[in-house]
């Protein structure tokens, strides 16, 4: 999914862009409101934007504002970065149209929930993924095989994700771990190996995920057949 990132510090821009990218969003971004606001009328704007309270040229409520005035059509779903935590503004960001805020500091753990919930509430369909009888429902980290729910831990569920956000590509272990795994951890490799051992068993498809040796992983480009 695409995902519009506006903020005048290019420090916070650069953070956002490489923890969302590194968990397969399509990243785009703007330092001024109206950039923000000419990427948000283009005949294919973001599905979802984060858009910094504080920006020059136009606010990140006045961006929302104008957008939830002139534009229905696809709608995007914004998220406004606030570093004050008032009733006051927090009622203006939601008047002006934003969907939810977040107030600073935050971690990305926690904006990625946000992000999450606000798919949800909304009851959009962005970020499922089908694939052959696989099927991965991002937002609601939900996952089903020939139209049976299969429970996964949490670090199932995201490597699983590291997979299907490109079926088909050969996912590094390195890649894997950097997206799945804090980048301070330390412990043996083989628990990507446990992981993969307990997804596979769980999926009850084996061929769903292949081991391209000394390469990483990949969703069976045959997944399709197996449905």
């Amino acid at each position: 999914m695409k995902v519009l990132i506006a903020d005048d510090s290019a420090t916070s821009r650069a953070m956002l862009r490489s923890a969302l990218t590194r968990w397969g969003y399509d990243v785009v971004m703007a330092e001024k409101g109206k950039e923000a606001l000419d990427i948000l009328a283009t005949e294919d704007p973001p599905p979802m934007a984060v858009l910094d309270w504080v920006m020059p040229e136009l606010t990140g409520p006045e961006v929302c504002r104008r957008v939830r005035e002139t534009l229905r059509e696809p709608y995007t779903y914004i998220l406004l970065l606030t570093s004050k935590n008032t009733k006051g503004e927090t009622v203006e960001g939601l008047e002006a149209g934003a969907d939810d805020y977040i107030v600073k500091p935050f971690g990305f753990q926690e904006l990625l929930a946000r992000m999450r919930a606000v798919l949800r509430r909304t009851g959009s369909d962005s970020g499922v993924i089908v694939h052959g009888p696989l099927r991965v429902d991002l937002p609601a980290r939900t996952v089903w095989v020939a139209q049976e729910p299969i429970s996964l831990t949490g670090k199932e569920f995201d490597i699983l994700a590291c997979l299907a956000l490109d079926p088909g590509r050969v996912v590094s272990r390195e890649e894997i771990f950097d997206r799945v795994w804090d980048e301070h951890w330390y412990g043996p490799r083989k628990v990507l190996d446990v992981h993969i051992a307990a997804l596979r068993r769980k999926l009850g498809a084996t061929e769903l995920i292949e081991t391209v040796y000394g390469r990483g992983f990949r969703l069976s480009r045959s997944a399709r057949h197996l449905a």
